[in-house]
C-alpha cells in the first residue's frame, strides 16, 4: 500500500512538471519528463509529451523515436511501434535496447524489425557513399563505406550479409573504400627544390585518357571473354574473399592489377600473373572504349 502510494506520488509530479514546463523549454528537458513518465509506466501520458517536441536536431529525433518506440511497444500498438523502431534504425543502425532494461517482447519486435530493414539501409547507405565518390569527395566517401561495412557486420544482418547482392556489395564498399582513402590522403611533402641546370625542353607527351568505374553515367562496363583464376596452392589456407583491382584498356587487355586484399603472398603473384592473359570486350562510353577499373572478388579454390 505504501510503494503504491509512492509511486502514484511521483507519477503526479511527473504529470505536474510536464504540463507546467514552459513552451521555450529545451527538447532535453521535454525527453527528460518522458522518460520519467515512461519509467512510471504512463506510456501515453509520455507519447503526448513527445509529440509537442519538434525533433530537428538528430539527438533530440533519436532520442525521440526511441522512447515512442518503448512506449508503442509497452501499449501493444504493434504497427506504431515498428514505425517508431525504424526511424530510430535509419538514424542509428548499431542501436539496440538495453538487455537489463527492455522487456523480452520489446527485445524481439527490434530484433525482428532490425533484420527485416537492415538490408535496405545497408544498401541506401552504398548508394550514398558511392555517390560522395563519383562527387570527389574522397574523405566523406571514406567514412561513409567504413559506416556501410558497420552495418553489414552487425550479427542481425549475419546471413543476408553473405548472400548476394550484400555479399557483393561488400566486396563494392571494401574496393572504393581503400581507392576513397587513397585519394584522400595528404600529398607528400614537397621536395627540396632542384638546382636550376639549363636543358632542352621534354618531347610533348600525350595526356592519359582517364578511368571509368562502375555506376558512372553512360558507361557500359567490360564484357568477360576470359577471366579464369588459378587454383590455391594445397599447402596454403585461406578462409574468407581477397579483393583484386584490374585496370582494362580500350583494347580489352589488363593494363595494371593490385590485390587490394592480399591472399597469400604466392597465390597473389599466380593471380597477378594470370590477368595478363584475360581478355574482355572493352568498356565504352557512348559507343567509344575507355580504360575501365573493375574491382573482382576472389574467392579461392583448391586444386
Amino acid at each position: 500500500m505504501k510503494t503504491t502510494i509512492i509511486r502514484s506520488a511521483v507519477l503526479a509530479a511527473v504529470l505536474l512538471a510536464g504540463l507546467l514546463m514552459p513552451r521555450g523549454a529545451s527538447a532535453q528537458d521535454s525527453i527528460a519528463v518522458a522518460r520519467d513518465l515512461y519509467a512510471s509506466a504512463a506510456y501515453e501520458d509520455a507519447l503526448a509529451v513527445l509529440s509537442r517536441i519538434d525533433p530537428s536536431a538528430r539527438p533530440d529525433r533519436l532520442a525521440v523515436n526511441q522512447y515512442k518506440s518503448f512506449c508503442l511497444v509497452a501499449l501493444r500498438r504493434t504497427a506504431e511501434a515498428e514505425q517508431a523502431i525504424e526511424a530510430v534504425l535509419s538514424d542509428e543502425p548499431s542501436y539496440n535496447p538495453s538487455v537489463s532494461d527492455a522487456s523480452p517482447r520489446l527485445l524481439s519486435m527490434f530484433a525482428s524489425v532490425r533484420q527485416r530493414v537492415l538490408p535496405s539501409i545497408a544498401q541506401q547507405r552504398y548508394a550514398h557513399a558511392k555517390a560522395a565518390f563519383d562527387r570527389g569527395e574522397f574523405a566523406v566517401a571514406a567514412a561513409e563505406f567504413d559506416q556501410v561495412l558497420k552495418v553489414l557486420e552487425d550479427v542481425d544482418l549475419a546471413e543476408a550479409a553473405r548472400r548476394p547482392p550484400l555479399s557483393d556489395i561488400r566486396t563494392l564498399t571494401v574496393g572504393f573504400r581503400d581507392l576513397s582513402a587513397r585519394a584522400a590522403a595528404p600529398p607528400p611533402p614537397p621536395a627540396a627544390p632542384p638546382v636550376e641546370v639549363p636543358v632542352a625542353p621534354p618531347p610533348a607527351v600525350a595526356v592519359p585518357l582517364r578511368v571509368y568505374n562502375t555506376g558512372e553515367l553512360n558507361v557500359m562496363p567490360p564484357a568477360i571473354l576470359r577471366q579464369d583464376l588459378p587454383s590455391l596452392p594445397r599447402d596454403v589456407v585461406f578462409r574468407g574473399q581477397g579483393v583484386l583491382e584490374v585496370v582494362i584498356n580500350e583494347a580489352g587487355l589488363v593494363e595494371s592489377a593490385t590485390m587490394r586484399t592480399p591472399i597469400d603472398p604466392r597465390y597473389d603473384r599466380l593471380v597477378l600473373a594470370a590477368t595478363r592473359n584475360w581478355k574482355y570486350e572493352p568498356a565504352t562510353v557512348v559507343g567509344k572504349p575507355v580504360k575501365f577499373r573493375k574491382i573482382i572478388g576472389v574467392r579461392t579454390k583448391s586444386d
